[in-house]
Order: C-alpha cells, then sequence, then structure tokens
C-alpha cells in the first residue's frame, strides 16, 4: 500500500466529495446492522407471541430501510465512480505532463509501448483503488467493526467461538496480497513488452509485408502474448488458492454458531431469534470476508500500477530551466564549445570528445562525416536535447545549461533526418511552432520549403488531413512540410540534420535555392552526406569517432587530403560512373530513335549502321 499511499495528493482535490461518500458509507452499514436486531424481534416477538401489529410495524421499518440503502446506495455509487474517474483524469494527465518532459535518454532506454500502458493500464489500475476499491477497504472495516461489537454485546462466549475462523483468514490473505502484488507487477511489465511489441509491428507493417516476414512476426509476438498469460495463470493460481480456503472458512464459522449456540437455545440461555441474529451478522459479515481475495487481488493490481505509475512521476528530469534561469532575448547566434565531451548514459564508448569550436552569428557550418561520426550528437548540444559530460556549450556567451529552456529553443528551428508529422492537417503541421501564426504566414513558409504547390495540389489543400507519422505523403513532401514548419518559427540558429536525404535531385536542388535565402541572417548547421550541399560552407567540420579531425572551407580541405578528400574522391567517382552510365543509355536511345525515324531504310541497312 505504500505506492498507494504516495498518490494520495491526488485526492485531496475531492475531500470534500470523499467524505460524503463515508458518511453516506456509515449510513448504509448502520441501515444494514439494524436488520438482524429487527428480525430477531419477529421471531421472538411477533412469531412466537403472535402479534400481529409487531409483525406489520416491523415489515414496514424493514421496507423503509430497504428504500433508503437503496437511495444511498445509489448516491455513493454515483460519488465513487466520480471521484475515481476525476483521479483517473488528473493522474493521466500529469502523467503525460512528466512525459513531455522527460529527456532524450530516458526515451532512449524506454519503449514507446512501456509508457501507453503506464499511462492507461497503470493508471486505470490506481483509478479503480480511488474509485470502488478504497470505498469497500472502509466498508469492510467499518462492518467489520459493527458485527463484532453486535456480537460480542450480545454473547461475548459464543462470539469469540465463531470469529476464530477469521484470524487465519486475515493472516493468509495478507499474504496472498503480498505475493500477488508482486505478480502483478510483472504482468504490468510484460503487458507493457506486449504493447511496445503490438506497436513496432503496426508502425513497421510495410516493412514487414515487404520481407515476408508475417511468420516470423506472429511467433515473435505469440513469445510475448505467451509471458503475459503465463504471468496472469500465476496469479489466477494464487487465486484459486485462496478462495475455496475463504468460503470453507466462513462455512465453519455457521457450524460453530449450530454447535455452540444450539445447546444455549435448549439451555433456554439464549431465544431462537437472538441465535438467527447471530448468524444473520455471521452472514453478513461474510459476503465482504468473500470478497475480501477479490479486493486484495484488485489492491494488489492497483499498487503495482500505483508504483509503476509513480516511477514515472518520481523521475526527476535531468534537463530542465534551474533556479535563477536566464532568459534568452533575440539570439545573434554565436555559438561556442569548449572543451565538450558527451557520453550517452549507460554507453562505454564516448560519442564526443575534445570539441573546441567558436562559430560567429550568421555562419553556414557543416558538419560530414561517417555515419556515427558524431555529428548528430553534436548539433544536439546547443538546443540542449543532453547535457554535456565534460566542458560547455554556450550561445551568444551563456552557457545552455544556465538559460531558460522555452527561451532558448524556441530560437532554434531543427529539421531531423526523420521528419515526424503529426496526425493533423498540414496547416497544423507547419503552425506546430508558432500557434499564433497567421495563415499568410505559413503559405509563405509552404512557399520558401517548395510546399506550396503541391499542398494545393491536394483536394483539401492546406486542410488535408495527413495519416500518422505523415504516412500519406512521399519523404520529400513530408521533408518539405518539416522544413516549412521550423521556418516558420525564424529562428536565429537552424539546424539542419541530413534534411535533403529524403528527397529526389530536383526537390532537393529547389529545397537548395530557398535555403539559401533563408540562411541568410541567421547561424546554420548543416548535416550532409552530399559534398553539393557543403561547398559553399563558411566552415565544414570532419568528424570522425566523435572528434574534429578536419576544419576548414571546401578548397582549404581538398589541398590538405585527408577524410575529407577521400569522401570527395568518393563521391566524385560515384558521379562519373553514374553521368557515364546515363550518357550511354542516353547514346543508345539516339541511336535507336535515329535508326527508327530514316525513311525507307531496311532491316539490313540498319543493322549494318
Amino acid at each position: 500500500m505504500k505506492h498507494l499511499i504516495k498518490l494520495r495528493a491526488f485526492l485531496k482535490p475531492y475531500l470534500g466529495q470523499l467524505t460524503l461518500n463515508m458518511l453516506l458509507l456509515l449510513g448504509t452499514t448502520g441501515l444494514a446492522l439494524i436488520v438482524p436486531g429487527i428480525i430477531q424481534g419477529v421471531i421472538d416477538q411477533g412469531l412466537k407471541a403472535g402479534a400481529t401489529p409487531f409483525l406489520v410495524r416491523s415489515a414496514l421499518i424493514l421496507v423503509g430501510i430497504g428504500i433508503g440503502t437503496a437511495l444511498l446506495n445509489l448516491v455513493q455509487r454515483y460519488l465513487t465512480e466520480w471521484i475515481g474517474a476525476h483521479v483517473g483524469y488528473d493522474l493521466r494527465n500529469a502523467m503525460y505532463d512528466r512525459i513531455q518532459y522527460l529527456p532524450f535518454s530516458y526515451h532512449d532506454h524506454t519503449t514507446t509501448g512501456q509508457l501507453i500502458n503506464r499511462c492507461i493500464e497503470d493508471v486505470r489500475a490506481v483509478q479503480s483503488f480511488a474509485g470502488d476499491s478504497l470505498v469497500q477497504v472502509v466498508q469492510l472495516g467499518v462492518l467489520a467493526i459493527g458485527v463484532v461489537t453486535a456480537l460480542v454485546l450480545r454473547n461475548p462466549w459464543l462470539a469469540l467461538i465463531v470469529l476464530l475462523p477469521l484470524v487465519p483468514m486475515v493472516m493468509m490473505t495478507s499474504d496472498f496480497g503480498q505475493r500477488v502484488t508482486r505478480l502483478f507487477y510483472d504482468i504490468d511489465n510484460t503487458l507493457g513488452d506486449l504493447s511496445a511489441r503490438l506497436q513496432e509491428n503496426v508502425s513497421g507493417a510495410q516493412v514487414v509485408r515487404a520481407f515476408a516476414r508475417e511468420p516470423h512476426e506472429i511467433e515473435r509476438f505469440d513469445q510475448v502474448s505467451r509471458l503475459y498469460f503465463k504471468a496472469r495463470i500465476r496469479v489466477i493460481g494464487e487465486w484459486a488458492k485462496v478462495m475455496p480456503t475463504t468460503n470453507l472458512l466462513i462455512t465453519l464459522g455457521t457450524i460453530l454458531i449450530l454447535l455452540a449456540g444450539g445447546p444455549l437455545v435448549l439451555q433456554g440461555k439464549m431465544t431462537i431469534g437472538e441465535l438467527v441474529a447471530f448468524n444473520a451478522y455471521l452472514l453478513m459479515l461474510s459476503m465482504p470476508v468473500q470478497q475480501l481475495a477479490w479486493l486484495v487481488n484488485s489492491l494488489g493490481e492497483s499498487e503495482a500500477g500505483a508504483q509503476r505509475v509513480l516511477e514515472i512521476l518520481d523521475h526527476q528530469p535531468e534537463i530542465h530551466s534551474p533556479d535563477g534561469a536566464e532568459t534568452l532575448g533575440t539570439l545573434s547566434g554565436g555559438v561556442e564549445f569548449r572543451n565538450v565531451a558527451l557520453r550517452y548514459q549507460d554507453e562505454k564508448m564516448t560519442a564526443l570528445a575534445d570539441i573546441n569550436l567558436t562559430v560567429e552569428p550568421n555562419q553556414l557550418i557543416a558538419l560530414i562525416g561517417q555515419t556515427g561520426s558524431g555529428k548528430t550528437s553534436l548539433v544536439n548540444l546547443i538546443p540542449r536535447f543532453y547535457d554535456v559530460s565534460e566542458g560547455a556549450v554556450l550561445v551568444d556567451g551563456v552557457d545552455v545549461r544556465q538559460a531558460e529552456l522555452v527561451s532558448l529553443r524556441r530560437q532554434i528551428g531543427i529539421v531531423l533526418q526523420t521528419s515526424l508529422l503529426f496526425s493533423d492537417s498540414i496547416r497544423e503541421n507547419i503552425r506546430y511552432g508558432r500557434p499564433e501564426a497567421t495563415d499568410e504566414d505559413i503559405m509563405a513558409a509552404a512557399r520558401a520549403a517548395q510546399a506550396h504547390e503541391f499542398i494545393l495540389k491536394f483536394t483539401e489543400g492546406y486542410e488535408t488531413l495527413i495519416g500518422e507519422r505523415g504516412v500519406t505523403l512521399s519523404g520529400g513532401q513530408r521533408q518539405r512540410i518539416a522544413i516549412a514548419r521550423a521556418l516558420l518559427m525564424n529562428p536565429r540558429i537552424l539546424i539542419l540534420d541530413d534534411s535533403t536525404s529524403s528527397v529526389d535531385t530536383q526537390t532537393e536542388k529547389l529545397i537548395q535555392e530557398a535555403l539559401d535565402k533563408l540562411m541568410e541572417g541567421r547561424t546554420t548547421f548543416v548535416i550532409a552526406h552530399r559534398l553539393a550541399t557543403v561547398r559553399r560552407a563558411d566552415l565544414i567540420l570532419v568528424m570522425d569517432n566523435g572528434r574534429i579531425v578536419q576544419r576548414g572551407r571546401h578548397d582549404e580541405l581538398l589541398a590538405q587530403g585527408g577524410l575529407y578528400r577521400e569522401i570527395f574522391d568518393l563521391q566524385l567517382s560515384q558521379q562519373n560512373r553514374l553521368s557515364g552510365e546515363a550518357e550511354m543509355e542516353a547514346e543508345l536511345m539516339r541511336g535507336k530513335r535515329e535508326g527508327e525515324d530514316i525513311p525507307g531504310r531496311s532491316s539490313s541497312d540498319r543493322s549494318i549502321s
């Protein structure tokens, strides 16, 4: 229960409703405790004495109690569900809010399925406790106190005898609760893995079909699903052990009443009505006690869910605006790396080392190198997606760790290698970074990104809804919309992470022409694998194994030789080969057309020529 107790803050806003609910619960329990006494009077005074008026009066009282109990239960049930729904709503929003601020390093080690499962299934388990289970626990406690008190007041010795079986039941149920909490924690983790596998498969449906790997994916899903099934079966096995034992102990209590109370009735020390009332109290307690195993099972699930929820809520983001953070005004765009090193969480290798770099405002910096050389890691430090392990990154002379994050990131436009678009209209995707942008601003950004024309070709134009992650668009269209989104922010620092990798040569040329104009007056970092996009950079950084191994302008680096020259020669040879193949194909097509177009030439003439 310790994790559920930690979440009590989410109940505080509804203490008034919770208090009213508990008062209603006391009312329904109090009415229920009156009934056995009335039954005792009906038997001893009504039936035995033949007092018809007494019987009628007792019947009317029972009817009144039934109606009152029904009305109280109606209001109580509504309040119970109302409280649970509100707690679930608040908790789910708190979870989502925290996830928005979790650092990239957390997402690097946590699957999407696990996060989704915690926001839905684990919150549902906690909501179930806040609504239904909490009320049942209180109801069981109040009813148990009331019943035990009534039994002891009637006959302490007989009460002691019939309540003895409840002692092992409570001990057994307590042990069951501890075991089932651990089991439900395993269930929740396995369900998260199952959600992750499902989400991954659905997202990669095209790849699965393309490689005809459906049977393999079905087998992979079955393996995780089987683990979830087995975890559930273990809980059912534990529950199956407890339930029959609970029923047996309740039955034993009734038997003890008959064995110990029967002789007292025969001896005249107890009336039949008292014996029936005694048994009625025990049966009144038996129903909640029989549900105790189910209740403990529900509490175990809620406790496990609370534990997983708290793992998110208690996680303090490593990257956040510090106390007294400096709110950045309009940046000039100067960037400096001082003795920077970066090591990702749980990674032995350093991603960056010995990075020293000073970038003047409005400069165009190009980064080139093999995959995994550290280009993306370097630019990710500017908006502070990760914190440096050593050294410092400064923007306009301010350490980014001391800057207010929103004021920093709102002045940095980013187009990533993989353009993520949301399931919304094209207009809203472009407007994402500037919600207040006008339609004219949006269209201007789209024109600059060479996206306006193809957008207008859609039936709905800018109101066209795109599918999840933009799957209804081509790679080049997604990339141009992402570029428009970044450009609309009018950032002082622009980061293009291989942003033309998903477009054809013609589209790349159009985008590059637009970017040449838009990069004027702003500091730009361009990551590219094609040398054609970095020739005119003010500074080219050649990276290898997380270090800057060469720096300079294009002509200077060619003269130096080294890795840049190797990359240049390799790409040049590839371009020459492709160009030669294209010329040969064009020559063949020309010869074919000439042979077909000359009138009066025979097939033999064409073959000779």
